[in-house]
């Protein structure tokens, strides 16, 4: 059987995922393109060649990295063979898990230049609506589900409480960044199903180190 080589990554490729990982842990403003160009290891003028300016550059990483969150999408809320409210704790657990790996330093890029990039860019501000739109899709379709079954009251309204989801988690995600803790991100699981949904949680009290991390 003949095995087709692995494509190598092109210089494009290079400069996309690696500056990712620089606007991760730099930011974007403090992100320099010699620092791109550095990390990514291409020739000068690379940059240039395949990107008409970092705004574009910008708007590129964010669909790069919402690549991955969509993938996370379909796994867990719009997964059809999970019970909703089970697909609901799986993109909050997948959300932890990314921090956790990223020893809570990182954040959500789409948080973080939601916060740092709108006031300049309006392409960067129109992409962070439409992928914070399609996230808020996918729990309204998750949580309509829950209402057909059951499992949480029928006068909830799933597209208000998806909008909270979204706005609490980035809030969350965001202290758990400052205080290098995953804290924050347990309570709003908590409270949202507790208090919000209605339900049961497991999360009934925190580790003592984290709450004193809190």
């Amino acid at each position: 059987m003949y095995c087709f080589p692995m494509a190598k990554p092109t210089n494009r490729d290079k400069i996309l995922s690696e500056g990712l990982k620089v606007v991760q842990q730099y930011g974007f403003g403090g992100a320099s393109v010699r620092d791109i160009i550095r990390a990514a290891n291409v020739p000068q003028g690379s940059f240039s060649n395949h990107f008409e300016s970092k705004e574009a550059f910008g708007v590129e990483i964010l669909d790069l990295y919402f690549a991955g969150t969509r993938a996370v999408l379909d796994d867990t809320l719009c997964n059809d063979n999970l019970p909703p409210l089970a697909r609901l704790h799986a993109y909050l657990d997948a959300n932890k898990n990314r921090l956790d790996r990223d020893g809570m330093e990182n954040g959500c890029l789409l948080g973080n230049l939601g916060g740092e990039a709108v006031d300049h860019s309006e392409s960067i501000r129109l992409r962070l609506a439409d992928i914070f739109a399609e996230v808020r899709q996918a729990l309204v379709y998750c949580l309509n589900e829950a209402i057909r079954l059951g499992d949480v009251p029928g006068s909830m309204n799933s597209e208000d409480v998806a909008e909270f989801i979204v706005g609490g988690l980035q809030g969350a995600i965001l202290m758990g960044k400052v205080q290098r803790s995953p804290v924050p991100v347990e309570r709003f699981e908590q409270i949202l199903f507790s208090m919000i949904l209605g339900q049961p949680t497991s999360l009934t009290s925190f580790d003592a180190t984290h709450t004193a991390a809190a």
